[in-house]
């Protein structure tokens, strides 16, 4: 909601993300579309200038009276509608730039150049999309190339390709519109006019919807760009992505620990008293060097936390080829940094599984993946897994289970809670044809201190399930036998003892000590050795003292064969932070 200070009349903003692959004219749209550019609009940076392409997220805009299905449903008080275009780079390597302005939009254009189609960042674009926002146009550029005679038919084919692209995503059925934003190609003089752009601002507006915008809770404001206006100070340009803003207020930038009081706010050059969420602001603060900060956030002080690791809902996203690893480094997008961090992910005990094998029912067609704010307690235990786990059932057709995922940052990162996270491999090469978005979650816990590790971790009850097997060797009482290869001779036995095993005979026992030096065990048996298991122990021990004259060995090879040895299983779990790395048996 803006109010301007030269007039009464109110407008509804509304963020339009431009993405798409490189080269596919998403500037040359923006530019088309824009009548107001913002201050980082349309390139600023040289080398982007002289390839034609976006380094950096570029923002401008353009009002147009507020359509009716806005004013019917609910928008009565504004006047018109601003559409706040946020051009974000087709770069491969800057697909944490995307990421970082696909968190603040309302509707996405996906910009498809209409001779190529869909190529891998056209496909990464849309995956970004889908985990960030509800709406989507798809505009093919460049029709101009096409043969006039063949023209129609060329359209007609690329739209009935992208549709069967988005069958299987949120955005099925979205409307496809062709254009040509910059007829003859960046470089041919402006004389020609775009083609297909009044419709599309047409699309633009009866798409348009009443974004929720609530002006309560703490101030946090996404900042893309920063620069000093002589005599003025320093203004920082971003999006507001919750809370409201007024001149006088204090905030903090959280990343430099410091706090500065707002001189003035502006929109598109016009002074406002104040700006609410969803707004695209410059705000101007004093004494403070822009180069301290070109992106990051601003915030109510005090409000952000800055963690050293985190705790989130994890889901593997379908397109991502690899296998998702405990311990591997990731490329982790969270609030509005990219870092790296290692992974430990984890998910409920086997039997506690929701969905067990017994379930027979056959998974639902288009099973729904279950939603990413799952909540987390310190006070239940969870299973540790060596890789992410796809599928449930038999079949492993179902959606896959609840897990979640530790990430252990590499520098300290500053975010709200209950933030998207997305895990990349940003270091895949970025020519080869292949998805480089490998999990999103939602952040559910954030560590503060610095000594997580010994100070936190240890709360977290996520176990590895351990098993053991060795022999009974003899039996010395009805109460008590001999048992070897449960343990190495180095190991050390005091930390076993008063564990419970089980025979293979059936009988449950306790681990009472050490015998020997050779690693071998004495076990009690509570309930006393059944006749069964004694004889079978007697006789084994009696077939091995046996033996010794010439023609004996082979009667020693039968037993062998004959006689099983009686089993012995430890089965304990431990937990993985325990300091005291102790065994645990339920």
């Amino acid at each position: 909601m803006t109010e301007s200070s030269d007039s009464r009349s109110k407008t509804l903003n509304f963020n339009v993300g431009v993405l798409g692959h490189v080269d596919s004219g998403k500037t040359s749209l923006a530019r088309a579309l824009s009548s107001t550019a913002s201050t980082a609009a349309f390139d600023k940076n040289p080398q982007s200038r002289e390839r034609g392409i976006t380094l950096d997220l570029g923002f401008s805009s353009f009002t147009v009276d507020l359509p009716d299905q806005l004013r019917e449903s609910g928008g009565h008080q504004y006047d018109s509608l601003q559409f706040t275009l946020v051009d974000c780079p087709g770069h491969a390597s800057l697909i944490r730039t995307i990421i970082g302005g696909a968190q603040i939009i309302d509707l996405m254009m996906l910009v498809v150049d209409v001779v190529k189609g869909v190529q891998t960042q056209t496909a990464e674009c849309l995956l970004i999309g889908e985990l960030t926002c509800p709406r989507m146009v798809v505009i093919l550029n460049k029709t101009d190339l096409l043969p006039p005679n063949k023209r129609q038919s060329a359209i007609e084919k690329m739209t009935k390709r992208l549709h069967k692209t988005l069958e299987r995503t949120r955005f099925k059925e979205c409307p496809v519109i062709a254009v040509a934003a910059k007829p003859g190609g960046p470089e041919a003089p402006d004389a020609q006019e775009p083609q297909g752009v009044p419709e599309l601002i047409e699309l633009l507006k009866r798409q348009a919807y009443l974004p929720h915008r609530d002006p309560k809770g703490s101030l946090l404001m996404a900042v893309d760009h920063c620069f000093s206006i002589r005599g003025q100070g320093t203004v920082m340009t971003g999006t507001i992505l919750q809370g409201s803003l007024a001149v006088n207020d204090t905030v903090e930038i959280p990343a430099l620990k410091v706090t500065k009081k707002v001189k003035s706010v502006q929109m598109f050059r016009k002074p406002v008293s104040g700006a609410m969420q969803g707004d695209r602001v410059g705000v101007c603060v004093t004494q403070f060097d822009p180069k301290l900060l070109e992106r990051g956030v601003v915030c109510t002080p005090g409000s952000l936390r800055t963690l050293y690791a985190a705790l989130i809902s994890v889901r593997k996203i379908d397109y991502f080829k690899g296998s998702l690893s405990t311990r591997a480094k990731f490329h982790i997008t969270v609030g509005h940094e990219t870092v790296m961090a290692r992974v430990t992910f984890f998910g409920l005990p086997p039997v506690e599984n929701p969905q067990s094998p017994s379930d027979n029912k056959p998974p639902p067609s288009d099973p729904q993946p279950r939603p990413l704010d799952t909540p987390f307690s310190f006070d239940r235990e969870y299973f540790y897994q060596e890789v992410y786990v796809i599928g449930q059932g038999e079949a492993g057709s179902g959606p896959d289970p609840e897990q979640w995922a530790l990430l252990e940052f590499e520098r300290p990162v500053t975010c709200p809670s209950l933030c998207l996270v997305i895990g990349s491999k940003l270091d895949t090469d970025i020519h080869a044809n292949a998805c480089r978005l490998a999990f999103q979650g939602r952040l559910l816990e954030g560590f503060e201190d610095k000594g997580y590790a010994e100070a936190t971790l240890p709360r977290l009850r996520i176990y590895k399930s351990k098993h053991k097997e060795g022999q009974v060797e003899r039996v010395t009482d009805d109460y008590t036998v001999v048992g070897r290869n449960l343990f190495k001779k180095e190991t050390n036995l005091q930390l076993f003892v008063g564990l419970k095993v089980t025979l293979s005979t059936g009988e449950a026992g306790i681990i009472e000590g050490g015998f020997g030096q050779s690693g071998k065990f004495k076990i009690r048996v509570s309930e006393g050795l059944r006749p069964e298991t004694k004889q079978l122990l007697s006789s084994t021990s009696k077939k091995k003292g046996k033996g010794g004259g010439k023609g004996e060995p082979a009667k020693e090879d039968e037993t062998k064969a004959d006689s099983q040895p009686i089993g012995i299983n430890l089965h304990f779990k431990r937990y993985i932070f325990d300091p005291h790395k102790k065994m645990v048996q339920s």
